[in-house]
């Protein structure tokens, strides 16, 4: 059997262990990495929220939307979200149907080659 070269393996495992500090670091950076809001009467309802995306508060700092960065279409059926400088499209599958307890239009983004993608929306009630 072949060994292969050590330039090769050292390679990979120099992006296995890069690969690693990738993921870790960004998993640690979850939402409320200091427990700020862990004895928030919301907190419960916020940690139960996801989409189809996946759960909304595992990877993604939640934001408030004020009124003029969002917009419904026509039919009031799709959503739009201005987002670091960008109109963003919902996928519908991001959208929560539940009541908003916490009454504010509200996303949770990542990013995606350096472009805001939604995880969740959910609307406010526009006040």
């Amino acid at each position: 059997m072949r060994k292969a070269p050590n330039s090769v393996v050292g390679a990979l495992a120099t992006t296995g262990l890069l690969s690693a500090l990738v993921f870790g670091i960004g998993f640690a950076h979850a939402r409320d990495p200091d427990g700020r809001y862990a004895n928030s009467p919301l907190h419960d309802w916020f940690e139960t929220l996801h989409s189809e995306q996946g759960p909304c508060c595992s990877d993604a700092d939640g934001r408030v939307l004020k009124d003029v960065e969002w917009k419904t279409s026509p039919d009031g059926k799709h959503y739009r979200v201005h987002i670091d400088g960008e109109w963003v499209d919902v996928p519908d599958g991001a959208v929560l149907t539940q009541p908003n307890l916490f009454g504010k239009t509200m996303i949770w983004p990542y990013y995606l080659d350096g472009h805001p993608i939604v995880r969740c929306f959910i609307p406010g009630t526009m006040t």
